[in-house]
Order: C-alpha cells, then structure tokens, then sequence
C-alpha cells in the first residue's frame, strides 16, 4: 500500500502543506480548529510521520541508546526497566542493545546505535575491556555509564559522565552487618577478579573483617560471569569442601541464589548451619520461598539518576566536565541471616 504523505493530507484538508506541518509540530500560526480538522484527517487516513527525516530536520530524535550486558540477568532487566519507564516519563524512547561483556560486541552495538542517530547512550556495568573498546567512540554521543569509570589495575579513566552505587561501602555494610550477628569466620564468595566493581567490594569486605581483626576469606569467582551458576559450582566446591564457615556473603544475589542452591544439594541449612547474605537486592531476592538478605543497589534511583545525566549532557552540548555521582547502598534484612548466640 502507498504511504500516506503530509502532501495527500493537505490536499484532502484544503490547506497548505506548512498548516498541516505546523499542526503536526503543534506549531503556533493556525487556528485550533484547524490544528484539529488536520489531526482528525491524519488518523482517519493513517498518517505516521517520518520520525527520521524529522530528527533530520530537529537534529534530534528524542531517542536514547542501551547496551546492557545481558538482558537475561535480572539485576540488568530492572535497571533497563527502571531506565525506560524513566526515559519514557520525559518524552525519550530507548533502543535495548545487548553486548553479551564481549568488547568487540560492545563497540559494534555503539557505532550501530550513533548510526541510527540516538541523542545519547548509557552503558550498563561495560567490563574494563569494553570501556577501553569504546573510548574512541565516545566523543560521537553524549554517554553516561552506570557503574565503574576506573579501570581495575590501571590508572586510566573512562572520560563520560556515570553514576554508581558505592560498592566499597556496601562491601563493608554486608561484612559489619554479619559481623554484628556474631559471625567471625565470613567468607566472602564469588570475587571476579579484574572487575572495578568487584574489587572495591571485596575491598569493603576485608576492612571490615580487618578492623574487626578477623580473617579475610574469599572465593573467587573466575568465569566470565556473575550468574546463579557461578555461584552453584562456588557453593558444592565450598559445601563439599570442609571448610566449615559460619557466613557466606556472596558478591551478588544470582551467585547467592546459586550459593543457596548448594546448599540444599549438600544437605547444609540456611540460616541453620550458615547464614547467607547477598548484594543488589533482585526481584527475586524477595521471593517467599528465597527471602535472601541482600544490600540493596537502589536501582530506580541509579537509573533515574543516568537519564537525569545523560538528558542534561544532550542539554548542554558545549559543557566539558564530566560529572560523577555516587550512590549509598542500603541494607534489606529477611530471613537467610541469623545471629549467633553470644
């Protein structure tokens, strides 16, 4: 079927094609009657406008770009939720990329996205590889990323604009909370090592028990991914082990949900025998039959906070700082923790 053009609606209407473009735009110049009598026509005769050579015009599409790690992950399923519903309430729209943590992927989806010209793009948790991949590319867009700027290992920053949550504080909120139920021997399970966000947690972790003048455990986590998996092969190695501990915090809710599926292959109780603590706080971390004590990411505020910044950089073309916001995490205490007698 032919498309109908803003040509045939004029035509139709009896009116220039500028009144029928001024209508559309609700532009100032035409009576509201008229503004009306054209709209009225548009939906009669299906007219869509061409939102494309539109933004060719505005040199704006109101359209921003995500590229999420893995939208099968529940904690990045939120965010891109939360980042939508968000974008969506100030007149954006977003277009869902999925990198898979691969870098070369991760530059692909980026140059796509500039392709298809969205006016700016936030880049959930990219690993150090994929920012360094991306780095040249940055200067196309306005970008913010949601999570680490640093690289692990590295004095090199990521030059955009972030937001994140304060890992290292929540690292120590988790360990000086189970600390504070009696727990001396925590082991702290599923370290990825090379992962900025990983590294200050940890690093939270080992103050906290440092300060406390107890031992520093941690299991690490060497697969490419933070996933219920990782945590199921984790928890039978640390369950089959016998090395008895009286805590685990594990460094995300997918690894302690794995972690808690151990758990029940190998017979050992949660809280009964030990307690176990995750980090981000995932829908399902509230589950009746889960009910996993977590720090929570807070992530409707992390991802209104990276729309509010992305927003005010496409604002503000010609401003040159970079801004950096962190967040505080809080503690949700349910029912996988217990404290011990004293």
């Amino acid at each position: 079927m032919k498309s109908v053009t803003i040509k045939d609606i004029a035509k139709i209407a009896g009116v220039s094609y500028a009144t029928v473009s001024r209508a559309l735009s609700n532009s100032p110049g035409i009576s509201e009657e008229t503004r009306a009598r054209v709209l009225e026509i548009c939906r009669e005769q299906g007219y869509r406008p061409n939102i494309l050579a539109r933004s060719l015009i505005s040199n704006k599409t109101n359209v921003l770009g995500l590229i999420v790690p893995d939208i099968s992950n529940t904690f990045y399923a939120e965010v891109a939720f939360h980042i939508e519903t968000y974008a969506r309430s100030l007149g954006y729209n977003v277009m869902l990329c999925n990198s898979l943590s691969k870098p070369d992927q991760t530059a692909k989806l980026f140059e796509f996205l500039v392709g298809h010209q969205v006016d700016g793009m936030i880049l959930v948790s990219p690993r150090d590889d994929e920012r360094l991949q991306v780095e040249k590319q940055l200067s196309l867009v306005p970008t913010v990323i949601i999570g680490e700027c640093e690289i692990a290992d590295s004095t090199a920053v990521c030059e955009a604009s972030s937001i994140r949550l304060d890992n290292f504080a929540g690292g120590q909120l988790g360990a000086e909370y189970l600390l504070g139920l009696g727990h001396q021997d925590i082991l702290y399970v599923g370290f990825r090592p090379g992962s900025m966000t990983h590294t200050r947690r940890v690093s939270g972790y080992k103050a906290a028990m440092k300060a406390a003048g107890f031992r520093r455990r941690v299991l690490e986590n060497n697969s490419n991914a933070s996933s219920t998996e990782a945590g199921l092969r984790l928890g039978r190695a640390l369950f089959r082990s016998g090395q008895p501990c009286t805590a685990v915090f594990a460094a995300t809710d997918a690894v302690a949900l794995g972690v808690m599926n151990a758990a029940d292959e190998c017979g050992v109780a949660i809280p009964g025998e030990v307690s176990l603590l995750g980090f981000d706080n995932i829908s399902y971390a509230g589950l009746p039959k889960i009910m996993l004590s977590t720090i929570d990411q807070r992530k409707p505020r992390l991802a209104a906070g990276a729309v509010d910044l992305l927003v005010d950089a496409i604002d503000h073309p010609d401003r040159e700082e970079d801004v950096r916001r962190i967040i505080r995490p809080a503690l949700v205490e349910r029912d996988t923790c217990r404290a011990l007698s004293r």
